[in-house]
C-alpha cells in the first residue's frame, strides 16, 4: 500500500505532456483511425469535476443497487455490505488513477496504450477480453430495461405471469420487451452519441431524486430506520462472514475492473493529471458507497414489508400497490438505464473492436457488435440470482482482467518509466512491434496469472468437485483479482528485465 500511495503521490503533481497529434500513417492504416488518434493538449477540456460527474452518473444505475441487495440476500447486515462495497471501490481506484495516468499524459485510448506491453498486435488480446466483459454488461443493462418494459405492461395487465429465467429463455413476451430495448439502444448508437446527451441530464437528476424517494419510501414502509438497520447477519461465526467477505470483496473489485483498464479512454480529455486523479476520488467510492446504502437499506427493508428479501429493484418496483406509480418508476428505469449503457456499455468495446480493423470497423460497427454478442451472452441468466451475479460473473471476469490490469501498470510505471514513443505506438515496425507485433512475455505472464483461477472457477459452475484440485487450490478463485494481478504483474517484471527499453 505504501508504494501504491506513492506512485498516486507521483501522478498527482505529474503535468499532462504538451504532445500535438502528429501520427505518421504511412502504412499503418491497421492501427491508425480518428477514434484512435491521440487527443491533442489544447483539445483536452475535462477537468475535476467532469470525472466526478461521470463517475456518478455511471455509479448510480441499476447493477449498482443489485450489487448492494445482493450482499442482504448473500447473508450480510446493513454495515457488513455498506464497508464490504465502500473498500472493494477503495482498491479498485488505485488501479484506475494508475492506469488513467497515460491517457491524460499521451491523450491515447485504452487499446492503444496497451500496444506498449503486449505489441502493435497482440493488444487485440486484452482488447478482446475487456470488449466481451463489456459485452456481458450491456446485455446485463438491455435485459434490466427490457425486464422493466414488461413490468410496465404488466402493471396494467396484471393476469400476466412472473419472468421465468430457470428455463434456456423467458417466456416470448419478455424477450420481445429484451429486443425492443436493445433495438433502441441500436438506435441511439446510429444516432450517434449526442443524442444521448439529454437522457444523461435527465439520469443525473432523476436517479438521486428517485433513490432517495425509494430510501424514504422503504424507511416509512418498515416503520422507521430502526427495524431495518436491526436486521441481523445470517452469519453465526466469524469464518462463516469470512468465507463470503472475500469471495464478496472480490466481486465488487470486479464490479469496475473493467474501467480500470480502460479508463484512459476518459482521462485522455483531462486537462491535467490533478483533474482525472482528484475527480475520480471525488466520484467513486462516495457515489458507489451512497447509491449502495440506499440498495442495503431497500432491501433489508423487504424483508420487513414483504415477509421476504427482494434484491432485484425491477422486481421490488413491479410490488407496488398502485400502478401509476410501478409505471413512474419503470420509465424512469428505462430511461436511466438507457442512458448508463450507452456511456459505460458501449464507448469502450466499441473502441476495442476498432482496435481488430481501424480501416474496416469505425465506432457505430463497434457499437453493432457488442450489441449482438451482448445478446448471445444470455444476460437474463447471468443475473437470475445474486450467487451466480457475484461468484459467476463479477468473479470470473475479474480473473481475466485482474492479469491484465497488473501487466499493463507493470510496464508503464515500471519497465517504461512512464515514457512512451507515441509515433510507435501506431507503427509495426517500431519499438512496440515486438516479433511479430507480439510481445510473448506480456502472453506469458497474462497465461500465468489466469490459470491459479481456472480449478475454482471450474468448480463454481459446478463442472468439477471442489475436491479435485483441493479447497486450497480452488480457494484462489475467491481472490481471483488480486491474484491474477499480482501474478502476472510480477511475472511480466520478471520476464522483461533484460527487455528494458532504451529510448
Amino acid at each position: 500500500m505504501i508504494v501504491w500511495a506513492m506512485l498516486i503521490q507521483h501522478i498527482y503533481h505529474s503535468p499532462t505532456s504538451n504532445i500535438m497529434a502528429n501520427i505518421d500513417q504511412t502504412n499503418n492504416h491497421s492501427l491508425y483511425s480518428e477514434d484512435l488518434a491521440p487527443i491533442s493538449s489544447h483539445a483536452r477540456s475535462w477537468g475535476t469535476w467532469n470525472y466526478a460527474a461521470l463517475w456518478i452518473s455511471m455509479s448510480l444505475c441499476i447493477p449498482t443497487y443489485m450489487l448492494a441487495s445482493s450482499l442482504i440476500n448473500g447473508g450480510m447486515n446493513w454495515y457488513q455490505a455498506v464497508f464490504t462495497i465502500f473498500l472493494g471501490n477503495t482498491i479498485v481506484l488505485v488501479p484506475m488513477i494508475l492506469n488513467g495516468h497515460a491517457g491524460a499524459k499521451y491523450g491515447i485510448p485504452f487499446p492503444v496504450l496497451v500496444r506498449a506491453s503486449f505489441g502493435t498486435k497482440g493488444a487485440n488480446i486484452p482488447a478482446i477480453l475487456r470488449a466481451i466483459v463489456a459485452c456481458g454488461w450491456f446485455g446485463i443493462q438491455t435485459w434490466i430495461g427490457g425486464e422493466s418494459l414488461y413490468h410496465l405492461i404488466r402493471a396494467w395487465v396484471p393476469s400476466l405471469e412472473e419472468i421465468n429465467t430457470t428455463t434456456l429463455f423467458p417466456q416470448a413476451l419478455p424477450m420481445a420487451c429484451f429486443l425492443a430495448f436493445w433495438l433502441l439502444n441500436m438506435f441511439i448508437i446510429k444516432k450517434g452519441i449526442d443524442s444521448i446527451r439529454k437522457l444523461l441530464v435527465f439520469k443525473a437528476f432523476f436517479l438521486p431524486a428517485a433513490a432517495f424517494a425509494l430510501l424514504v419510501w422503504a424507511i416509512w414502509a418498515a416503520n422507521g430506520l430502526g427495524p431495518i438497520l436491526d436486521q441481523p447477519s445470517k452469519f453465526t461465526t466469524n469464518r462463516e462472514f469470512l468465507d463470503y467477505f472475500f469471495p464478496a470483496l472480490t466481486g465488487m473489485v470486479g464490479f469496475w475492473a473493467t474501467l480500470s483498464l480502460n479508463i484512459p479512454d476518459f482521462t485522455r480529455y483531462a486537462k491535467s493529471q490533478k483533474a482525472q486523479v482528484n475527480g475520480q476520488i471525488i466520484g467513486l467510492p462516495p457515489s458507489m458507497t451512497f447509491f449502495a446504502f440506499v440498495g442495503v437499506i431497500v432491501t433489508s427493508s423487504t424483508a420487513l414489508i414483504y415477509g421476504h428479501t427482494e434484491w432485484d429493484i425491477v422486481k421490488l418496483a413491479g410490488m407496488f400497490s398502485s400502478k401509476w406509480m410501478v409505471s413512474i418508476a419503470m420509465l424512469g428505469i428505462i430511461i436511466s438505464t438507457l442512458a448508463t449503457n450507452i456511456a459505460a456499455n458501449i464507448v469502450s468495446p466499441a473502441n476495442d473492436f476498432a482496435n481488430l480493423s481501424p480501416s474496416k470497423i469505425d465506432f457505430k460497427k463497434g457499437g453493432y457488435i457488442t450489441g449482438i454478442i451482448g445478446v448471445m451472452i444470455f444476460p437474463w441468466k447471468l443475473i437470475a440470482d445474486p450467487d451466480g451475479y457475484i461468484f459467476t460473473w463479477l468473479i470470473a471476469y475479474s480473473s481475466l482482467l485482474g492479469p491484465i490490469g497488473g501487466i499493463m501498470i507493470s510496464d508503464y510505471f515500471f519497465i517504461r518509466k512512464k515514457d512512451l514513443l507515441l509515433n510507435d505506438l501506431y507503427r509495426h515496425d517500431g519499438i512496440y512491434g515486438y516479433s511479430n507485433g507480439f510481445n510473448r512475455n506480456a502472453i506469458i505472464a497474462l497465461i500465468i496469472g489466469i490459470l491459479p483461477n481456472i480449478p475454482g472457477f471450474l468448480a463454481a459452475i459446478k463442472v468439477i468437485d471442489a475436491q479435485v484440485f483441493g479447497t486450497w487450490v480452488t480457494g484462489l478463485y475467491h481472490y481471483a483479482w488480486f491474484v491474477g494481478f499480482i501474478v502476472s504483474g510480477c511475472m511480466y517484471l520478471l520476464l522483461m528485465r533484460k527487455n528494458r527499453p532504451v529510448f
